[in-house]
């Protein structure tokens, strides 16, 4: 234990080394956040939040690119627990809360990239994502008419910050190396995190997620006591944690951090008390994509990995309810005539499936999701088609036919270069890391939209971090041989 607490604190003082103007921002923020949580502030703290995080996103932005994305997932692992614990300081459940708003805003922030580089989406390199903004940008024109400016808008929001991150990650390819040291350290010390508080919220139930769950009817979570929730640790809901969890499961591979031990072992137990199956074939999927990729030591390293875990988690889940709630679980994967989620989702392809595939025009932005809330004659509830779970339906509903072809023929041009520029970057482990989370995220979208929100920012994360890495090699391989050439003559 003390060398595991020895190697935390040095990947710790890792983390903040640098220019002290790139991390005391952040620790700012969330340092201003417990101060006034532990003084029941909340209602400062749903008005300073979002302000704050703005503006320690931008300066970030244009300080340090990478730390900037290191940022934004820590937004998206704390601000819905930041929320809950506001709303509990002001002992009231709030249905809209300003603190919601601060991930997406400070990702949206990003987007200013595409005007500083927008000659880049004439290159070889930018025409996938041009693609992709031409499907999404018909889809938006179809939303504004179909359901309104504001849900339209806050759904192209959804669709489109996960291509922006990939697009910031794209444009800063001569500082690859500091990105893939931030995006490691963020999901293992991410895992940590909400693996630890999963494992509390599960056992323990803290009070203001149970305030939280009763005030939004949030009955597809389990129930708001210990050992009865379906563990979602410091995130909106169990779906998002568990692709949180997945990416950080397959980026622990790529990580030579002792404490990587202790946060993997914390991070499978509230992966596997999250429940959401199809994150566990996500798993398996990137597994064997691994294996595959990977020489004979890189698989050695990852068996042993998957063994002690595995061994490590066993007896907490095992034993007692914990067993129970698992067993109960997985006998829906072999017992399908019994389980209800399968039969609802079988029988929402049945009757939804000619509609889906018949609108040539498509529903537009704003017409699935939570962004229904915001449609014209809903008065903020969900609309008709505020749960659609199948990925493989929605993105022909909201885009058309036409946003479709542009937007998949984007997405497959990037997962083809991507596949290709893995071959040529065989020793890097955290390239087959993301191939491998991005083949995984793609196989996921049979049960629900994983192009867009947590699956969606994973899977351009990844496919342009592995573009990022072969043209960074390329730059580095003229660079050596123009200072060799220079040397010799």
């Amino acid at each position: 234990m003390a060398s595991l607490l020895q190697a935390g604190a040095s990947s710790a003082r890792g983390f903040v080394s640098g220019d002290k103007s790139e991390w005391i921002p952040p620790a700012l923020l969330w340092l201003i956040t417990a101060v006034l949580i532990a003084g029941h502030q909340g209602a400062a703290l749903t008005l300073g939040f979002p302000v704050l995080a703005i503006l320690v996103g931008a300066w970030l932005y244009f300080k340090s690119p990478a730390r900037y994305v290191g940022f934004v997932w820590w937004l998206w692992f704390l601000s819905p627990e930041v929320r809950r614990l506001a709303d509990w300081s002001k002992n009231a459940y709030t249905p809209t809360s300003l603190i919601q708003i601060a991930p997406l805003a400070v990702t949206m922030i990003c987007g200013f990239s595409l005007v500083r580089y927008y000659p880049i989406l004439a290159q070889r390199r930018g025409l996938p994502v041009l693609l992709i903004l031409f499907g999404l940008a018909y889809a938006l024109l179809i939303g504004f008419v179909s359901a309104g400016p504001l849900a339209a808008l806050y759904d192209l929001a959804n669709w489109l910050y996960p291509v922006l991150i990939g697009f910031h990650i794209m444009v800063n390819t001569r500082i690859y190396p500091a990105f893939r040291e931030t995006i490691v350290n963020t999901f293992i010390w991410g895992m940590l995190a909400m693996g630890v508080y999963g494992a509390v919220q599960f056992f323990i139930m803290p009070a203001w997620d149970v305030l939280w769950m009763v005030g939004a009817q949030m009955s597809s979570q389990g129930e708001p006591v210990p050992l009865g929730v379906r563990v979602f640790s410091t995130m909106n809901s169990s779906g998002p944690f568990a692709l949180a969890m997945l990416g950080s499961m397959v980026f622990v591979l790529a990580a030579d951090h002792k404490v990587r031990w202790l946060a993997g072992g914390f991070g499978f137990m509230s992966f596997a008390l999250s429940l959401v199956r199809s994150t566990w074939g996500g798993w398996v999927i990137a597994l064997v994509m691994l294996l595959v990729k990977s020489n004979n030591k890189v698989r050695f390293r990852i068996i042993a990995s998957g063994v002690l875990l595995i061994g490590l988690c066993i007896p907490l889940l095992s034993v007692g309810p914990v067993a129970d709630r698992m067993q109960t679980r997985l006998q829906t994967i072999t017992n399908l005539d019994d389980d209800q989620s399968y039969q609802a989702r079988n029988e929402f392809y049945a009757q939804f499936a000619q509609k889906a595939f018949t609108d040539v025009s498509g529903e537009g932005m704003g017409a699935t999701g939570t962004s229904t809330k915001l449609s014209s004659g809903n008065d903020g509830q969900l609309g008709q088609y505020g749960n659609f779970d199948s990925g493989v339906m929605n993105i022909p509903f909201v885009l058309g036919w036409p946003g479709t072809l542009l937007y998949l023929s984007g997405i497959g041009w990037l997962v083809m270069r991507a596949v290709f520029a893995s071959f040529k970057l065989r020793d890097d482990k955290f390239v087959a890391s993301c191939l491998s989370l991005a083949v995984a995220i793609l196989a996921m979208i049979v049960f629900t939209n994983t192009l867009v929100g947590t699956g969606g920012a994973l899977l351009f994360m990844s496919l342009f971090s592995i573009l990022s890495a072969a043209h960074y090699q390329k730059q580095e391989t003229r660079r050596s041989r123009v200072v060799f050439h220079g040397e010799t003559d």
